[in-house]
């Protein structure tokens, strides 16, 4: 049997977690962390797990396996990066929010939206999904993310952040006419209601699709 390490890079935080293991670990991530760097910090938080092979999801676009452009809210030196010979095994690297929206699947159509540092997003229809990059799309005076991402918690305060959520994800659901909406992300439990047809995705998830990453027999797959 295929053993995975799924590791999940966020703007805050990364995490892993081996097949098998109990529960994943995390170190801080942050605007200035390599991806030299990343593995190191994954290394060490996989001291005594093994695997064969490994799945991570980055918060950037990504074409034909390989990072196209430096995450937004890290460091230098992503793009290009080697990542299977860094961590010595078959490496799968995926857009992060296209590796939760793989393991919050649940058939049919589905929007996701995570609600993190920034804001990830992909669709997943017939059993494909799509990641997409709608965070910097025009939005009121600026974009979707300056108002939902984390800085727009700071900027105008958990109510007023609340209803911008309700309305970004309105607005999403009317364009792109989902069976379902499922909210991931760091932030996502901030909310007190959630907006109609949707639901909220579980921290697990990411981990759940980066094992799927490896599985044949997965209910979908991911493009790019």
């Amino acid at each position: 049997m295929v053993s995975v390490l799924t590791v999940d890079v966020g703007g805050s935080h990364v995490k892993a977690l081996a097949a098998g293991e109990p529960a994943p670990r995390r170190a801080d991530s942050g605007a200035r962390m390599s991806a030299e760097e990343m593995v190191a910090a994954v290394r060490r938080l996989a001291d005594g797990w093994t695997w064969d092979r490994v799945s991570i999801g980055i918060p950037a676009p990504v074409h034909a396996g390989r990072l196209a452009v430096d995450p937004v809210n890290l460091g230098e030196g992503w793009a290009g990066f080697d990542f299977a010979e860094a961590f010595g095994a078959p490496t799968r690297v995926v857009n992060d929010a296209a590796m939760q929206a793989l393991g919050s699947y649940e058939g049919g159509t589905m929007l996701f939206l995570g609600l993190g540092t920034g804001l990830g997003s992909a669709f997943v229809d017939a059993g494909v999904v799509h990641p997409m990059e709608l965070a910097h799309l025009p939005f009121r005076k600026a974009t979707f993310e300056y108002y939902v991402g984390a800085a727009g918690i700071h900027r105008y305060g958990k109510k007023r952040w609340r209803r911008y959520v309700h309305d970004v994800v309105a607005k999403l659901a009317a364009a792109l006419e989902p069976d379902y909406v499922v909210l991931g992300g760091g932030n996502a439990d901030k909310l007190r209601e959630l907006p109609a047809n949707s639901r909220l995705g579980d921290n697990q998830n990411a981990f759940i699709g980066g094992f799927r990453l490896w599985d044949p027999d997965a209910p979908a797959r991911i493009l790019g």
